[in-house]
């Protein structure tokens, strides 16, 4: 290339240098402020952007697409089972029951089996008027003897037959007797049988007991002080006979084993002793014990237990 076309390259050069044509355009000054930069970036200067040519095709910006939702299952097309209906059953018709009538409350008692007082003596006497109870049994104790009398005396009055004592009976029973005298409340009982005495029994102080007789008798130095009717034990568990001594005496006596009263229990042999028994002022000689001596007088028996001492000779023999 000659120096002249050196020198017009070198020109035009120059004139496109100022007046920032390609290849020489400005660059934007640089920014010295960093937080600036941070905090407010600057926006890209304008590009020019080349026209695709005719062969290229244009980019394709993407664009978001949702996600396809997704398909609804499809009712199932088998047929459903059509449940079978459960018979119901034919109610029965139950016939109605009849109405119960209530019972009747029992009127209340003023005596009954196993009271004991004055006033049960007073029934027992005013019963013995009527003919329905023996002196006997003109006690103050209300057994199975006198609850036979009140029954018989219910039934001959038309009176509700109970076996015990209501309001009723009572005023029918005094409205029918009269008021017993003391003699009457306190008849003399009939002698018990009695047999000879054991040789055993003439000396000292002993309570003689005779099988024989069903009898007992409290002998102080041969004399006989008290006598009562005795029950013995039944054939299963029979009184021990001999010579014994008494050796306990307890006033209030209760049997464990067989859940019974003792009252005034004098033990002279083991387990068993002599001692009042309601029972057998009750039922007489229908019953028996379990070996012991049953005593039926109350007031006998209670005069017995407080003269006797522990120690004493007590007597079982047969006659």
């Amino acid at each position: 290339m000659s120096a002249a076309a050196v020198l017009a390259v070198a020109v035009l050069g120059g004139v496109a240098y100022g007046a920032g044509l390609p290849p020489f355009a400005h660059r934007a000054p640089d920014t010295t402020d960093t937080s600036a930069q941070a905090h407010h970036p600057a926006a890209d200067p304008a590009r020019h952007t080349p026209t695709p040519s005719s062969g290229e095709k244009p980019p394709v910006k993407a664009t978001p697409t949702s996600r396809a939702p997704r398909p609804k299952p499809l009712p199932s097309r088998t047929p459903r089972a059509t449940p079978t209906p459960t018979p119901t059953p034919t109610a029965t018709t139950k016939p109605s029951p009849k109405p119960t009538a209530t019972p009747k409350p029992k009127p209340k008692a003023l005596m009954s089996v196993g009271a004991r007082s004055d006033q049960v003596r007073e029934l027992e006497a005013r019963l013995h008027q009527l003919d329905w109870l023996s002196t006997e049994w003109i006690d103050g104790y209300f057994g199975t003897t006198t609850r036979k009398a009140v029954y018989g005396y219910q039934g001959k009055h038309g009176l509700e037959p109970l076996g015990y004592v209501d309001s009723a009976t009572w005023r029918s029973l005094r409205e029918t007797s009269r008021t017993p005298t003391h003699d009457e409340l306190y008849p003399p009982k009939p002698k018990p049988r009695t047999g000879p005495l054991d040789p055993r029994c003439t000396t000292g102080r002993t309570v003689c007991i005779d099988k024989s007789t069903r009898s007992l008798r409290w002998v102080v130095d041969g004399n006989v002080r008290l006598t009562m009717d005795v029950r013995f034990g039944c054939p299963s568990s029979p009184t021990r006979e001999g010579t014994f001594h008494i050796r306990a005496k307890v006033r209030h006596g209760y049997s464990n084993w067989y859940d019974s009263a003792m009252p005034f229990a004098m033990f002279f042999s083991g387990d068993e002793a002599v001692h009042y028994s309601s029972d057998f002022a009750a039922r007489g000689y229908n019953g028996c014990s379990h070996g012991c001596v049953n005593v039926r007088n109350w007031n006998a028996l209670s005069q017995l237990f407080g003269e006797a001492r522990i120690g004493d000779k007590v007597v079982v023999y047969w006659s």
